[in-house]
């Protein structure tokens, strides 16, 4: 299902110590009955990055690890009922102060640099889309062309350190044009873009 060590990896870039304080702040292991907020962070992760379909497969993906449960910084694998319960009950604010943190502590780990533009003082963003191709008879709603369905990934990235500043989904036949019209720029700010972008008027 997924690569323990890999995954191992992964969780480790988020600073247990930035975690604890927002679970503090929250108070949001008072009632956890066994199954902390970390534990439950790691088992939505397993879900995402396993591809898990159910909670029972989150459960059972994390009992077969059990050995090597304690090198995620869990003491034991949750059962199927106590993640169904954890996520019904818990406050998904603390997972969204995790990530805001997360972004700002990255950000400031990266050694991007921008010594081809060091001549422009001002903010500089890169803007494009991406088509992502679906398939034709699960999709059916994914309008894009006669022979394919698609959505289509807008992105914009700010130059400084490469992270996201802007994301939307659309169906496949949407114009980038369209989206990057109602996208908000900083005053002065310098736009790198292709040619799907053009617009004279």
């Amino acid at each position: 299902m997924i690569n323990l060590s890999l995954f191992s990896q992964i969780t480790k870039l988020i600073p247990k110590s930035i975690f604890s304080e927002i679970i503090s702040k929250h108070n949001s292991d008072k009632y956890s009955k066994g199954i902390d907020s970390w534990t439950h962070l790691i088992s939505m992760l397993f879900c995402h990055l396993g591809h898990a379909n159910s909670v029972r497969d989150i459960s059972n993906g994390l009992r077969s690890i059990t050995g090597n449960i304690v090198h995620l910084g869990c003491t034991k694998a949750p059962s199927k009922s106590s993640v169904s319960y954890i996520n019904e009950n818990r406050d998904y604010k603390i997972f969204q102060e995790l990530y805001y943190a997360l972004a700002g502590h990255l950000k400031m780990q990266t050694k991007f640099s921008r010594q081809a533009l060091a001549r422009i003082k001002r903010k500089i963003y890169l803007l494009d889309a991406s088509v992502i191709s679906l398939s034709l008879s699960l999709y059916d709603w994914a309008q894009f062309r006669t022979r394919k369905r698609a959505i289509k990934l807008h992105l914009l990235l700010d130059y400084d350190g490469c992270l996201p500043a802007f994301a939307d989904l659309t169906d496949g036949k949407t114009h980038e044009i369209n989206i990057a019209r109602e996208i908000q720029f900083p005053p002065k700010s310098v736009l790198g873009f292709d040619m799907g972008y053009y617009d004279f008027s």
